[in-house]
């Protein structure tokens, strides 16, 4: 099984700058995006076939917003968390299969400043335990921009960019928790070193220059570590300021 996630940071936009061409040759089961912008009669999807999409528009116009396209058939869909206070930007879908769950996430920037640390602190606490709810009743793969870059290996520059959001200590902690509550960060399975990136800067040839943070991730139950095949982060694709990150299970 195939799966593959991709901020693609306003899916009209990068419709045509290789999201259509990187769907259609990626054989995936799978599809999740996030940052899409829009709601789903604005993306006009008649070249996509023999997928099932489900559609998570944020209140506000333009805003967030995320998807999911899937040829599986699953059980049952839910958009949100079920909790007010943060269902209103579409930040989450979740989608019920036989033997697992798929949460498909955009977590909240912690903005400028840090302005937004408390509003996302609480986020944390709440995905956390929702996937830990979910996990309960069957294996999760949960994957999306978790707006985090976990360790000083998963930014180009760390020193630089203490305290800036994303690498503050406290969002790092809140994923650490997140790990422990029994998750897997695929990539640093199989890849424990290498410095790659998912997003980057569009200023000062930051991509170019591999000046990124890896901030797109695929999460696993651990009770799903055995069938883990592959997990990759793909620079090679354009049409964001993120690259899609990949999963296959035996």
């Amino acid at each position: 099984m195939k799966l593959t996630s991709w901020n693609v940071n306003g899916i009209r936009a990068s419709m045509d700058k290789g999201l259509r061409e990187y769907i259609t040759s990626s054989d995936a089961d799978i599809i999740c995006l996030q940052e899409v912008k829009a709601e789903q009669h604005q993306a006009p999807l008649d070249w996509l076939t023999g997928y099932k999409v489900v559609w998570n528009p944020a209140a506000k116009k333009g805003y967030s917003g995320t998807a999911v396209f899937s040829r599986l058939p699953f059980k049952s869909h839910a958009l949100g968390m079920n909790l007010p206070e943060h269902d209103n930007e579409g930040r989450v879908i979740t989608l019920e299969f036989p033997d697992f769950y798929l949460v498909n996430v955009y977590t909240p920037n912690a903005q400028e400043e840090l302005k937004r640390l408390p509003y996302r602190m609480k986020w944390d606490e709440e995905y956390r335990i929702y996937l830990e709810r979910l996990g309960k009743q069957k294996p999760v793969l949960a994957c999306g921009d978790l707006n985090v870059a976990h360790q000083e290996i998963d930014l180009a520059r760390p020193k630089e960019n203490r305290r800036n959001p994303g690498f503050s200590d406290e969002e790092r902690e809140g994923f650490t928790r997140l790990i422990d509550s029994g998750f897997v960060d695929t990539f640093r399975h199989f890849d424990p070193s290498s410095k790659q990136y998912s997003w980057w800067s569009y200023r000062a040839n930051a991509r170019a220059n591999n000046v990124g943070w890896r901030i797109d991730y695929w999460l696993v139950s651990e009770c799903v570590k055995s069938q883990l095949k592959a997990a990759r982060i793909r620079p090679d694709i354009f049409g964001s300021d993120h690259c899609p990150v990949e999963l296959e299970l035996k």
